[in-house]
């Protein structure tokens, strides 16, 4: 049986021109660390990702630092932790984020929470950040704003630039970071363009390998030493981030980021049509409501909520002809609490149990998302009478 795979804010399909990196940082096999050939030609390897990666963010040569870590939620909390205890005094100072959150970021700021740090969340309904709870959240003690670029869940693309602003004007020594997992080469933009002192990037989003992950870090917070480590070890990563680098997938991570930025215009008008074309045809389907974000939006997401029915019912019924999608993070698929970044956007409970998330790459066709619609409209008609 063929498949169809529409779950590409999961992980995506590994590039070709990563495979062909891997492949050759496999036959290297030194240690970065290492001051023989062997390990300055991993090096090499090393220093080139790096610099794929920062021009795939569009950063300029000496405005930053990328060091890569082992995952998108890894590089979160060297961000979060680093910078709140970079500094002494500092327990009991304001972190400001927003409602609906990645894991990886709200749990680390849960922990924080009890460790005596004043936490506060922008609300998010209808997947728009509300500037005057921010305006009035943001205050001259606040140390850190912290939020995602685009929601994981729905799709929602905030408004950073206005956010970020706000927050250097409210409180100038702030550190502002952005999770731009689900935003980077979906969007385009830059650190600078958007006010972002540190930016979240993971690979597996854009056809990279698992297990890398990447945070830019901007030459002013480097200088006022505002973000320190909080791995320790043998102080590879300039000291920032410990542990022997995996060589193999930030080669990966690179080649991806360069492919991924060669395209990235026409990947991102192939993906808009594709999004606007499956919106059509899921309206066509009379019981299923799409949930929009009312503002900006990524090109990649669609949410939607089907009618009394189980997201996780109608997952397994798709997965039995091949058509896979998800019902939120694959990251907190195995929970059972109702989502936090549909419940800031504004579903009940019983909407958010029974929402499908499908997400797009270029490479989808509109003859899949025929074959998704087709068995989502046969999927309502016969799980719904089973109901009832």
């Amino acid at each position: 049986m063929s498949t169809i795979y529409l779950d590409n804010s999961a992980t995506t399909a590994l590039c070709d021109e990563a495979k062909q990196a891997m492949l050759a940082a496999m036959e290297c096999y030194g240690n970065p660390s290492s001051l023989h050939k062997a390990g300055l030609d991993a090096e090499h390897m090393v220093k080139k990702a790096r610099e794929q990666v920062l021009s795939a963010l569009g950063v300029r040569t000496n405005a930053g630092q990328v060091y890569f870590t082992s995952s998108g939620t890894e590089a979160n909390n060297l961000a979060i932790l680093g910078s709140a205890y970079a500094k002494e005094r500092r327990v009991g100072g304001r972190i400001v984020t927003t409602e609906g959150e990645h894991s990886s970021v709200e749990m680390v700021l849960r922990d924080l929470e009890k460790k005596g740090f004043d936490v506060v969340r922008i609300p998010t309904r209808d997947g728009v950040l509300d500037m005057d709870f921010a305006s009035k959240a943001i205050t001259k003690d606040t140390l850190l704003v912290t939020t995602m670029m685009v929601n994981n869940e729905t799709g929602a693309l905030y408004d950073l630039k206005a956010l970020f602003a706000l927050a250097k004007r409210n409180a100038p020594g702030v550190v502002t970071h952005c999770d731009a997992v689900q935003g980077f080469m979906k969007t385009i933009f830059s650190p600078a363009a958007i006010g972002a002192d540190m930016v979240t990037v993971s690979s597996h989003k854009i056809h990279g390998p698992k297990g890398v992950g990447a945070l830019y870090v901007s030459a002013e917070v480097l200088k006022a030493k505002k973000l320190i480590p909080v791995t320790l070890g043998g102080g590879q990563e300039a000291g920032m981030r410990s542990g022997t680098e995996n060589t193999i997938g930030i080669a990966g991570f690179g080649a991806a980021c360069a492919r991924a930025q060669s395209t990235l215009r026409d990947d991102l008008r192939r993906m808009s049509a594709l999004r606007t074309y499956l919106e059509g045809k899921l309206a066509e389907i009379g019981e299923i409501k799409l949930n929009l974000p009312r503002a900006g939006r990524a090109p990649h997401i669609v949410n939607l909520t089907l009618p009394d029915i189980k997201s996780e019912t109608m997952l397994h019924y798709l997965s039995g002809q091949g058509i896979y999608v998800s019902s939120g993070s694959a990251c907190s698929s195995h929970g059972h609490a109702t989502s936090r970044a549909l419940s800031a956007f504004g579903l009940g409970a019983e909407q958010a149990d029974c929402s499908l998330r499908v997400s797009l790459c270029p490479a989808n066709t509109e003859g899949e998302i025929d074959a998704l619609c087709a068995a989502l409209g046969t999927g309502v008609r016969e799980l719904v009478r089973i109901h009832k």
